[in-house]
């Protein structure tokens, strides 16, 4: 085979440091669009990003030319950097050591966009671990609870 041909779309989480609540007006829509500007300049194209006061979810498409652990890895760096930048009160923000990522299936794309838009009404019902918690089952995901926490 002559060329290298990919489409792996991949759904990323995670949260901040302790998932302490530091993403608010009018900060959190200018995070999104800054983490889709890392995305994009590591051949990563955004389809949807959007997440909660304590955490984010990145729909994207992964580069044949990038480890997901590297886009992760970057995503963090750059954005956290910046984002300490916005104002001084998040002087202090971190994200999470670790996170998930989760391959969707392309006839899933629209479910999963659609999720992603609705995080604010979701979470009004259902906390990040226990978000986070259904993922790693329905992606059976084996897991130490007292490890993806820290």
């Amino acid at each position: 085979m002559g060329q290298s041909l990919v489409k792996n779309y991949i759904h990323i989480v995670f949260s901040t440091k302790y998932r302490t609540p530091m993403i608010y007006p009018p900060y959190e829509s200018e995070l999104h669009h800054y983490l889709g500007g890392v995305c994009k300049n590591l051949e990563c194209p955004p389809i949807k990003i959007g997440g909660y006061t304590d955490h984010i979810h990145i729909l994207c498409m992964l580069s044949k030319k990038i480890s997901l652990m590297k886009l992760v890895e970057e995503i963090k760096s750059h954005s956290s950097k910046w984002y300490k930048t916005k104002d001084e009160s998040l002087r202090n923000f971190y994200w999470q050591d670790g996170y998930g990522a989760f391959s969707v299936n392309p006839s899933e794309v629209d479910t999963v966009i659609a999720y992603i838009e609705n995080q604010h009404e979701h979470h009004s019902k259902k906390t990040f671990q226990d978000e986070y918690r259904a993922f790693l089952k329905k992606y059976q995901v084996e897991y130490d609870e007292k490890y993806v926490w820290e």
